[in-house]
């Protein structure tokens, strides 16, 4: 695994010297006020066993290549496996799927017992029901405290039947949550926000 990090250790170790001392429990609490999405990401181990990990920290990256990104623990086993297959899927959570975040965010041996799943074309697992599955190779990993930010090349996509009236499952405040009905409608800016998404040109408020 090639792990992008500093150049110089010792000039990252005296600049956290100088940083202040955050709060984890205070800093948990901060983050929780930002709404995110839930996804599960799968993989096969060497001996063919389906694995995986309930996944706040993914988003994506980049359009052209198009790219995507998530961040497990060092410590991950899912993340483990994730390395040593070289691809990975990304599930994307419905509201109904809280069963199933509860069971890939357990300690539970076996997560796909009693899940809905099949093997993609690509050779992954993918969880029915779904709203949309993103499925990449890894392309790097970069070093990101006691997480590794790995980035991914997608390979391939897919909406589930689900995607057209289904609504995500989100998590927020160290709860569940979920978007309201009849607040899904574009908003104002929807345009511009568009363009932002999606721009490729280099602009300085960015």
């Amino acid at each position: 695994m090639n792990v992008t990090a500093s150049a110089d250790p010792a000039d990252g170790a005296s600049e956290a010297a100088a940083l202040p001392t955050i709060d984890p429990r205070q800093f948990r609490n901060t983050i929780g006020q930002f709404c995110t999405g839930i996804t599960v990401i799968t993989t096969f181990t060497d001996d063919n066993t389906p694995v995986g990990f309930a996944c706040q920290s993914f988003a994506s990256l980049s359009l052209d290549p198009p790219l995507v990104l998530f961040c497990p623990t060092k410590g991950s086993r899912s993340w483990a496996a994730i390395e040593a297959n070289g691809r990975f899927c990304a599930n994307v959570l419905a509201e109904e799927q809280q069963p199933v975040c509860a069971k890939f965010g357990s300690r539970e041996p076996d997560k796909f017992a009693g899940t809905d799943w099949h093997t993609s074309e690509l050779g992954l697992p993918r969880l029915d029901h779904s709203l949309a599955t993103i499925e990449c190779e890894v392309d790097r990993v970069v070093d990101g405290g006691d997480h590794y930010i790995v980035i991914g090349r997608v390979l391939a996509m897919t909406e589930t039947a689900a995607t057209a009236n289904g609504r995500p499952l989100l998590f927020y405040r160290g709860q569940y949550t979920a978007i309201e009905p009849e607040k899904t409608t574009p908003a104002p800016w929807r345009a511009d926000l568009d363009d932002f998404l999606t721009t490729t040109t280099l602009d300085t408020w960015l």
